[in-house]
């Protein structure tokens, strides 16, 4: 095989699985990295990994054919994504300086270093914030609501443009919430939550999530490299199970063998005390439901997620526990 694979983003929490999935799979990854501070750790982390290019910033990168010479199919991760404490005096205008001016950059680039095919990780959240009775499909029209979804959103609409002039076969690839082994933001704050076993107001109406495995999605897009009915589709991806966010607090617990405090609250009081303390938009993404339907992909690629909700949570609390431990072991 040894078709070369451009990886934008390989520093980052997804783009280190899927390095490694493309090793497993017989690809060369190049691991584009913003910085040459981050090849050494990112080598040690991923065994086999070879070949890197530096991308720097990809919006303000005048020459990136270079870095794609050889490449036969690019997957770009790299983004600005949900900013914890945002910063940006205009948020929207920075996430589409990344997301949308950094995407077409290397689009354009891939076109002229005679790049096959483009896959690019966009998010379910172009579809909406929550569902209510019928779940996220590929063909529903986009309602995008924050910064981060438009930018992706109007990443996509510019990739389909280049496609079309081009010819260069495009992949968009929208998951849900991804977690897994070196997970940060917020499902890390919320398996902290759950062990320090504080009690948690928490209203008895159930919700339903839809979620990714790192594991899982990094399989789906090395299964898009190379599988003729991907090109020129879009794909919403997850596990094979969706969960409430109650139930997931649940099995955290049991995982780290902690008591699941959850504290029965009326959810409109919960709601209310959010957006009295300017947390309604977190709350919101806990409590209401987003629910997406992966069957384009289960049809059109035979993909099935081959790790198992339980084991993905598994591997991450695993991780946490030794994630942990080396923090203390700096702090001290």
């Amino acid at each position: 095989m040894n078709e070369r694979v451009s990886v934008t983003g390989a520093d980052g929490f997804v783009g280190k699985y899927v390095c490694r999935k493309l090793i497993a799979s017989g690809f060369i990854p190049r691991a584009g990295v913003r910085t040459l501070q981050m090849w050494p750790e990112l080598q040690r982390v991923v065994p086999g990994l070879t070949e890197y290019s530096l991308l720097g910033d990809l919006s303000a990168n005048p020459e990136l054919r270079g870095p794609l010479a050889g490449i036969s199919v690019v997957v770009h991760l790299a983004a600005r994504v949900h900013v914890m404490r945002e910063s940006a005096g205009d948020p929207l205008r920075e996430y589409r300086r990344v997301n949308v001016d950094g995407t077409k950059s290397i689009a354009l680039a891939a076109v002229a270093a005679g790049v096959r095919r483009f896959i690019f990780v966009s998010t379910a959240k172009v579809h909406g914030e929550s569902t209510s009775e019928k779940p996220f499909r590929e063909d529903m029209i986009p309602n995008p609501k924050d910064a981060y979804a438009i930018s992706k959103w109007e990443a996509e609409e510019a990739l389909r443009s280049i496609a079309s002039e081009s010819g260069l076969e495009v992949v968009i690839v929208r998951p849900p919430l991804v977690y897994g082994p070196g997970v940060r933001g917020n499902f890390l704050r919320l398996i902290r939550l759950v062990d320090r076993a504080l009690p948690l107001p928490w209203p008895k109406r159930g919700n339903c999530r839809s979620m990714i495995g790192a594991d899982n999605l990094a399989d789906f897009l090395v299964l898009c490299v190379d599988h003729s009915n991907a090109a020129g589709q879009s794909f919403l991806v997850k596990d094979s199970e969706d969960i409430s966010t109650r139930e997931l607090i649940t099995r955290l617990a049991r995982l780290m063998a902690r008591p699941a405090r959850l504290v029965p609250v009326p959810e409109a009081l919960i709601r209310l005390a959010a957006r009295l303390t300017f947390k309604e938009e977190a709350v919101n993404r806990v409590l209401d439901s987003l629910v997406i339907d992966s069957r384009r992909a289960q049809q059109d690629l035979q993909w099935a997620p081959p790790v198992p909700l339980d084991d993905g949570l598994a591997a991450t609390c695993r991780w946490y526990r030794e994630f942990t431990l080396a923090e203390r072991a700096k702090a001290s």
